[in-house]
């Protein structure tokens, strides 16, 4: 949990003393993103962080918070990054390739024996795949099952998931790989999805987004299809940060003006500025810029300043 030992600038705030206690305030527009959110485990994190007011180990908040795991402590992590209240990693971690154990065909058998839960979800993978599933495919399952820890009715949960996606994205009868199964498989252990209510809660949560996918896409003059993934990653983002369809539009035109065509990287460098104002309605960026506007108008060297920082501003949103 790297990211944790350095706090955006801005993020975080600071105490007030009053009867010699210590009183946290919280930033407005972090408690509004976390009430949207609705994630305990992220809001939990976000005081944890505020009570520290440091940069603090793994450790130290598995002492404050010890209900937590391990796990559940980086999922909460990743939620607070895609609000913006945390800076993302610079590097990413490991493909789900590089960590997971390999089953041999012994492996498998020992499970198919031993696991009354394992054996019964191969026939129900198979008829979601549409396939007899190969020693590969095994191997996969297996992985889910025995080293991520995955419930069987989970595991049923995700391939459902995965086949309904790959539908939506490719049309009637197209099936999603074993290889998209287990990297999705490994999301929701990252996200701590290890019963039925809260993968079903997350599916929910998901649906929810899918639908409101096709607004922001019209938002931005795109096509009328499902968006791929990279652009379903972007659109989640500016939903969980509290951006409407109508203030991506606003972000999409100015984008457009000043890039000539659709960049995904400045529209979202647009908007991530904007975020940490505090303005996520049209009414309010408008608002917003019109009282920043007015000291830059009363004198043409304060304007340039102004203008250099607006650029330098960007282009630091642009390089994440």
């Amino acid at each position: 949990m790297g990211s944790t030992e350095k706090r955006e600038a801005g993020a975080m705030s600071g105490y007030i003393l009053r009867g010699g206690q210590e009183n946290i305030t919280l930033p407005a527009a972090a408690v509004e993103s976390l009430l949207r959110r609705g994630e305990g485990d992220a809001a939990l994190l976000y005081l944890a962080l505020q009570r520290f007011g440091r940069g603090v180990t793994p450790e130290e908040l598995e002492k404050v918070l010890p209900t937590m795991s391990r796990l559940r402590l980086d999922a909460a992590e990743r939620v607070l990054q895609e609000l913006g209240l945390l800076p993302r990693p610079q590097t990413p971690g490991p493909e789900p390739a590089a960590e997971k154990p390999v089953y041999s065909a012994e492996d498998i058998t020992a499970l198919l024996t031993d696991n009354e839960g394992f054996r019964l979800l191969i026939p129900q993978a198979e008829q979601q795949l549409g396939k007899k599933l190969r020693t590969a495919d095994l191997q996969i399952l297996a992985g889910l099952y025995d080293d991520l820890g995955l419930p069987a009715d989970v595991i049923y949960l995700l391939l459902c998931h995965c086949v309904d996606r790959a539908r939506a994205q490719w049309g009637e009868g197209r099936r999603p790989t074993m290889r998209q199964v287990e990297k999705e498989g490994y999301h929701w252990a990252q996200l701590g999805l290890f019963d039925q209510d809260s993968a079903a809660a997350y599916l929910r949560t998901w649906s929810r987004r899918r639908q409101k996918m096709g607004a922001y896409m019209k938002a931005m003059q795109l096509p009328d299809r499902p968006p791929v993934e990279a652009e379903s990653r972007y659109i989640t983002d500016w939903m969980d940060m509290g951006f409407p369809p109508e203030t991506v539009a606003m972000a999409y035109e100015r984008t457009v003006f000043y890039k000539k065509d659709m960049n995904w990287r400045y529209l979202n460098g647009i908007l991530r500025r904007w975020h940490e104002n505090g303005w996520h309605t049209p009414q309010q960026v408008e608002k917003g810029e019109e009282r920043k506007s007015a000291p830059a108008q009363s004198g043409g060297q304060s304007g340039q300043q102004g203008g250099a920082e607006q650029n330098a501003w960007m282009r630091r949103y642009i390089k994440r």
